[in-house]
C-alpha cells in the first residue's frame, strides 16, 4: 500500500463540503482509505485511527490523507480532491438569470427587500458581523452555525430585543416558519391540513431534536404545528437569560394561527425558568412549558399533556420489534450514542430513575462528567452506564453533524459491541430534511455485525424520530433496523425505559410523571 498526507495551510472548507470530498476520494478506484478534513484534534485522532501518521498541524489547516494500492491510485485520489474542491466552489444557479449571487448579508438584504428572515451558516467565529448586519437591515436571524462565543450570542440577542426582532440560535438546527422547514426539519403532514379539527400548536424550542420529537408526536396524533421557533440550546442559560424565548413566546401569542403554545428547553437555569413560566402565565394563548429536569415530565408525556389540553385522543405511539427489548436476566452497562443533545438529556433523566446515575459529556451533574479526552478520542471503557452527545460542539468542529455523517458513531458502536461490560446500546435516528438520506443503509449492517460478533447477550434499542411523510420513509427505516435486530420506538422516552430495563435484566417499574396529565404544566 502507498499513502500520502498533505497539509494545506489556512485553506478552509465547511464540514459538509469536506464530507462530500472525502466520499469522492474514497470512491476512486484503488483507494482503500481517505480522510479530507480540517485538522482539528478530533479529526487528527480519527485519521490516526485509520493508520495514518499525522505531522503537527493547526485546526485551520486542511488535512488530506490518502492510502491506495499503488502510486497511480494515490495520484488519482489526490486529483479527485482538487476536482471536488473546484466543483464545490462553482456557484449554482440562483434562478436570477445572469445576476451574480450576493456575497454579503447587506447585498442580499438589499436584493430581497421583502425577505423577513436571514439564515446564517458560516464558521462560528464569523457569525457576529453577519448577524449584526442582518439585524441592522431589520431582519430576523436564524443562526445555524455552532461554536459561537456566548458573549456574541448575548450581544446579538440584546440588539434583537431592542429592535423587536428574533434571533434563533446560535446552533439553531431546527425551525419551521409558516410551514417552511429550515435546517433539520420533519415533514409535518397534519400541519398542511386546512382544518384538522383542533388548534395548531406553536413551539418555542431551546432544543432542535427535542422540537423534532414533540412535533413528530403531535403529527402522529393528527395535530398541526403552526411554527417551530428554535432559539438555541443556551437561550435559557443564566448568561443569555431566555431573551429569544421570551420574544418568540410573545410572537406566537400574537399569531392568529397558533391556538396553543409549547415552550421547550433542555435543563434551564432555575431563575430563567421562573422568568419563562411567569411570561407563560401572562400569555393570552394557553401555554405548556416543558423545561426538562429532575422530576419534570419527559417529551412524550409533554406531548400527551398538550393532546389532553386540546381534547385530542392520545394514540399508541408506534414501536417496531419492541419484544426484543424484554429483559433476559443478564445485566450490564447501558451506552447511549446520541446525535441529539436534548434527546440525550431526556435519556439520562428517564433512565436514571431505573438504573441510577449515567456519565456523559453533557452530564446532569458535574461529578458525572466523562473526561475531557472523550472529545479527542471517544472511548467509554470502564465508564459504566453512559450517554454521549456526539452532536456537542466539541465533536462538530471541522466535522459534519452526526445526523449528516454517522462515521464517528458507527466506529463508537463497534467499540461498545466489543466491550464485555456493555449489555445494551441505545441510539437515536433523526429523520427529515437535512438529515442523512438513508440512515439504515449504514446503521443496519453495523448493528448486524455488532450482534453477530459480540459473543454475549447484547441488545440494540433505537429511538426513531420522524414522520410518515419524511423523505427517508420512517416505516421503511424501522423495518430495515428491526430486520437487523434492533428494537425501535417512535418515543425517545419509551426507548430509554426499554434500554434501562434491559441493562438491569428486569422489567422497569413506571415512575410518577411519565403518563399523561400527571405533571404537565399548562398555563
Amino acid at each position: 500500500m502507498i499513502e500520502q498526507i498533505l497539509l494545506r495551510r489556512g485553506e478552509y472548507h465547511d464540514s459538509v463540503t469536506l464530507l462530500r470530498i472525502t466520499q469522492a476520494v474514497a470512491g476512486t478506484p484503488g483507494v482503500t482509505a481517505a480522510q479530507v478534513a480540517m485538522a482539528t484534534e478530533l479529526n487528527i485522532e480519527l485519521t490516526r485511527g485509520l493508520g495514518f501518521e499525522i505531522p503537527d498541524a493547526a485546526p485551520t489547516d486542511l488535512l488530506i490523507a490518502v492510502r491506495a494500492a499503488d502510486e497511480d491510485a494515490v495520484r488519482a485520489g489526490l486529483a479527485a480532491v482538487d476536482v471536488a474542491i473546484v466543483a464545490a466552489r462553482t456557484p449554482t444557479s440562483t434562478g436570477g438569470g445572469d445576476l451574480a449571487p450576493p456575497r454579503t448579508v447587506r447585498t442580499a438584504a438589499a436584493a430581497a427587500p421583502d425577505a423577513a428572515l436571514v439564515l446564517l451558516s458560516v464558521p462560528g467565529s464569523a457569525v457576529l458581523g453577519e448577524a449584526l448586519d442582518a439585524l441592522d437591515a431589520g431582519r430576523h436571524v436564524m443562526v445555524f452555525s455552532d461554536n459561537v462565543p456566548i458573549e456574541h450570542e448575548v450581544l446579538l440577542k440584546q440588539r434583537a430585543a431592542d429592535a423587536g426582532l428574533l434571533v434563533m440560535g446560535p446552533d439553531c438546527g431546527t425551525a419551521v416558519v409558516s410551514g417552511v422547514g429550515l435546517g433539520f426539519a420533519n415533514v409535518l403532514t397534519a400541519s398542511r391540513e386546512p382544518d384538522s379539527g383542533s388548534p395548531k400548536v406553536g413551539i418555542v424550542a431551546a432544543s432542535g431534536t427535542g422540537a423534532q420529537q414533540l412535533s413528530c408526536l403531535l403529527d402522529e396524533a393528527g395535530v398541526g404545528v403552526s411554527h417551530v421557533l428554535g432559539v438555541g440550546g443556551r437561550d435559557l442559560s443564566a448568561p443569555v437569560g431566555g431573551r429569544s424565548t421570551l420574544r418568540a413566546l410573545a410572537m406566537l401569542d400574537d399569531d392568529p394561527d397558533t391556538g396553543h403554545i409549547l415552550v421547550l428547553s433542555k435543563p434551564p437555569d432555575p431563575t430563567v425558568a421562573q422568568r419563562i413560566r411567569a411570561a407563560a402565565s401572562g400569555a393570552r394563548t394557553p401555554v405548556t412549558t416543558v423545561l426538562l429536569g429532575p422530576g419534570q415530565p419527559d417529551l412524550t408525556t409533554a406531548a400527551e399533556t398538550v393532546l389532553s389540553a386540546l381534547e385530542v385522543p392520545i394514540p399508541d405511539w408506534p414501536s417496531w420489534g419492541s419484544e426484543r427489548a424484554v429483559p433476559e436476566g443478564t445485566s450490564g452497562a447501558l451506552r447511549g450514542l446520541y446525535a441529539g443533545g436534548t434527546l440525550a438529556d431526556e435519556v439520562m433523566l428517564v433512565a436514571e430513575r431505573i438504573v441510577g446515575d449515567l456519565r456523559s459529556n453533557i452530564p446532569l451533574r458535574a461529578d458525572l462528567a466523562l473526561p475531557e479526552s472523550v472529545h479527542a478520542r471517544p472511548q467509554l471503557a470502564g465508564a459504566g452506564h453512559a450517554v454521549v452527545d456526539l452532536g456537542d460542539d466539541a465533536f462538530t468542529r471541522g466535522r459534519p453533524h452526526p445526523m449528516i455523517d454517522p462515521s464517528l458513531r458507527l466506529d463508537l458502536l463497534a467499540a461498545q459491541a466489543a466491550d464485555p461490560e456493555v449489555r445494551v446500546l441505545l441510539l437515536d435516528v433523526v429523520l427529515g430534511h437535512g438529515a442523512e438520506a438513508d440512515p439504515a443503509a449504514r446503521l443496519a449492517p453495523a448493528i448486524q455485525r455488532a450482534l453477530r460478533t459480540a459473543g454475549r447477550p447484547l441488545s440494540v434499542v433505537i429511538a426513531l424520530i420522524g414522520t410518515r411523510g419524511d423523505p427517508q420513509h420512517r416505516d421503511r427505516q424501522a423495518a430495515d433496523l428491526t430486520a437487523a435486530g434492533a428494537a425501535v420506538f417512535a418515543s425517545n422516552a419509551a426507548a430509554a425505559r426499554a434500554a434501562a430495563s434491559v441493562a438491569l435484566g428486569r422489567a422497569a417499574e413506571s415512575t410518577p410523571g411519565e403518563r399523561p396529565g400527571t405533571q404537565g404544566e399548562v398555563r
